[in-house]
């Protein structure tokens, strides 16, 4: 018996450890909030009942994530714990009557919502924004100051009567129509749509491409301040006064005096949240006089004076009607599952993702069964259970398909991943389509004239089959070319046509497009893998298409940030005959084939020398940085070798990396001592 106690509390600790990782690190949570609390408080029980089997390091003793290896790590000043939360009006009364026991009557609480986002921690000293960290495991974060720079409603520079040192604390996040005009710009342009705005403002805040960051929707509200608390008395005293220093604090915050008027405040946001711009996913309460908070203290990993109410995730209950496959551009074959049309946060739902095969095993959902649908901000709602009373006893077991549904080839799976796979890349309608929509995207070709229901109408004409088609269109092929398109609701057929004035736009629209520039051509040729950022790195090293193609895996990750993930991609891409065939067409049709050189050298200065950005700096971002070194001759590496020829530091460089140097004899200069190298 002891065994198994023993082998169920480190089977909870890895799992819990790994959930963790998923919603901290990775931006990318596998189930829900709920879910996760529900293990935390189970592995709590049992450590509490078993206290010798309790794991090192244990998520019940730990505040959160971990620290990424993407940015400088750096020690907060205070703490930054988590708040112990719940789902119930039980323990939310429970709560009350602890405080109440310890510090007797005469409290009151402040109730604010809480945001859906990522935590922030931000420091200025003298008004100026010096530092911005994320939560990390609540000792250390990533010092993401750079990206948290860019976003519009957080100030550089404080205003009115401020303190010389504060630190405040608060989420970042994304309105709803934000998000969803950016995941249109996306999908439109080719690339995968994000799941929400919380995994997305997460994953973005910890983008190594400050230039990418701010053209994310980003936004923030802020609710902690951190400083001498001798300025304030109170929890809500503290907000108003970092509202006037131009910070976004939240209005919708009320001070109650007892436990009911909490509850009535959290009984009238479950409802109101729905009309939000901004996703909320509960309401946090905390005492407000902060005497009384150092009164009450701290446990190892929240404060004793706050907690969380969490809201539910809306659920609804619908019949499984039957379940299709969709074959994205890259061949990944995912199911959807078709249902009785159901009401679900103000939408009606037709369609849930079921992701992958593992998925509808572990939840053994099948055709007819009646399923639990949420809907948090994804943009297709998930099947999140099964009724299992309700199942007939005819039904069988969900098997998932052996061959592609576009075109009968049979599907693989490489080991470790999730998705099947169609392998027939150049005869798969969708695959074909798909790529040709990619090449033709916004961050591509950007040939705005065509879009997927055009490609789509050439593609049946016999027209197109690659990229390289569309430099062999002629103005008679497209004028007056028609399709049948049928309205799914209704079941009516209508014939659209392609008039004159349409086809001249796209013939000037392929022409024009010769022009793009040659690491938007070499995305567009879509390079499983191979991203725009990836894109502009290989086509600044490598300068053409001839000397990517010829490149061996060696000298492909020897690029900053080229791995050997994207570089076995790039070279099993050009491996293949047809992709060499389509590549030399493009070539033919005029594209640019070779990286321009419009960013001409300023100076050969840093010629030959290989130089690591590192830390937060005065007069340049780090990406101007790096901007000046490629415009002196100097190549950007990613990490320190015995190769490298000096280190640019700022402030609050990694102690591991200034360690690193100096192990290997490496020179760390100042930015001054750099400008004054560059200007000669």
């Amino acid at each position: 018996m002891s065994q198994e106690i023993e082998n169920t509390i480190i089977r909870l600790t890895e799992s819990l450890k790994q959930h963790n990782y998923n919603y901290y690190v990775l931006a990318m949570p596998t189930i829900s909030d709920r879910e996760f609390d529900q293990k935390l408080k189970e592995l709590e029980a049992l450590e509490v009942a078993y206290p010798a089997y309790k794991q090192p390091n244990s998520p019940t003793s730990m505040v959160g994530g971990a620290v990424t290896k993407d940015f400088n790590t750096v020690q907060h000043d205070v703490p930054m714990l988590s708040l112990g939360n719940t789902y119930s009006k039980e323990e939310l009364f429970d709560f009350d009557n602890r405080i109440k026991k310890l510090i007797g009557e005469g409290y009151e609480y402040t109730c604010e919502l809480k945001f859906d986002g990522l935590a922030i921690g931000i420091k200025y000293e003298n008004g100026k924004m010096i530092r911005a960290l994320t939560r990390g495991d609540g000792v250390q974060g990533d010092d993401v100051t750079v990206n948290v720079q860019t976003i519009r409603s957080i100030p550089h520079q404080l205003i009115g009567d401020y303190p010389s040192e504060v630190e405040v604390r608060g989420e970042i996040f994304m309105h709803r129509k934000a998000f969803d005009k950016m995941n249109a710009d996306r999908v439109s342009s080719g690339e995968k749509a994000f799941a929400n705005p919380r995994n997305s403002a997460a994953g973005t805040i910890k983008m190594q491409e400050q230039s990418e960051v701010a053209k994310r929707p980003l936004d923030a509200f802020l609710y902690q301040v951190i400083g001498d608390e001798k300025e304030f008395k109170s929890h809500n005293g503290a907000l108003v006064k970092a509202k006037s220093w131009g910070l976004p604090v939240n209005g919708d915050m009320k001070i109650e005096e007892g436990i009911e008027g909490v509850w009535r405040f959290i009984e009238q946001w479950d409802v109101k949240r729905k009309t939000l711009s901004y996703d909320i996913d509960g309401i946090v309460i905390k005492v407000n006089d902060f005497n009384q908070q150092h009164d009450l203290g701290f446990t190892a990993k929240s404060p004793r004076w706050a907690i969380a109410y969490k809201f539910e995730t809306e659920r609804a209950s619908t019949v499984l009607e039957s379940i299709s496959y969709q074959v994205g551009r890259t061949g990944a074959v995912t199911p959807v599952a078709n249902l009785s049309p159901v009401q679900l946060l103000g939408t009606t739902v037709k369609r849930a993702s079921l992701h992958n095969a593992d998925v509808i095993e572990e939840l053994d959902v099948r055709v007819g069964d009646t399923v639990y649908v949420e809907k948090g901000g994804e943009i297709i709602p998930k099947i999140v259970g099964v009724n299992m009373e309700e199942r007939s006893a005819k039904s069988s077991k969900t098997v998932f398909i052996h061959s592609c549904p576009e075109c009968e080839t049979e599907l693989t799976r490489t080991d470790g991943e999730a998705a099947h796979y169609c392998p027939n890349e150049l005869g798969c309608p969708p695959q074909i389509k798909g790529r040709i929509e990619h090449f033709i995207s916004r961050k591509a070709l950007n040939i705005d004239s065509l879009g997927e229901g055009k490609i789509s109408m050439l593609y049946n004409a016999g027209l197109l089959s690659t990229p390289a088609d569309l430099f062999t269109l002629t103005f008679e092929e497209l004028n007056g070319l028609s399709k049948s398109v049928t309205n799914e609701d209704t079941g009516e057929t209508r014939l659209i046509s392609l008039r004159e004035k349409s086809a001249q736009k796209i013939i000037e629209g392929i022409e024009a497009s010769k022009e793009i520039s040659f690491d938007r051509v070499l995305y567009g040729i879509g390079i499983r893998f191979v991203g725009s950022t990836v894109a502009k790195k290989l086509a600044n090293h490598f300068k053409t298409i001839d000397a990517i193609e010829q490149a061996s895996l060696e000298e492909l990750i020897a690029v900053e940030e080229i791995g050997e993930k994207i570089g076995q991609s790039v070279v099993e891409f050009f491996s293949k005959a047809l992709n060499q065939q389509m590549v030399d067409s493009l070539k033919e049709s005029g594209l640019q084939m070779q990286q321009a050189d419009n960013e001409a050298l300023i100076s050969t200065s840093l010629e030959g020398l290989k130089i690591v950005v590192s830390g937060v700096f005065e007069k340049y971002s780090r990406n101007d940085l790096k901007a000046e070194i490629e415009k002196h001759g100097g190549q950007n590496v990613g990490s320190i070798s015995a190769k490298t020829s000096f280190v640019l530091a700022g402030d609050n460089m990694g102690p591991a990396k200034l360690a690193k140097a100096e192990k290997l004899g490496v020179k760390v200069i100042s930015e001054l001592e750099f400008i004054e190298m560059i200007n000669g």
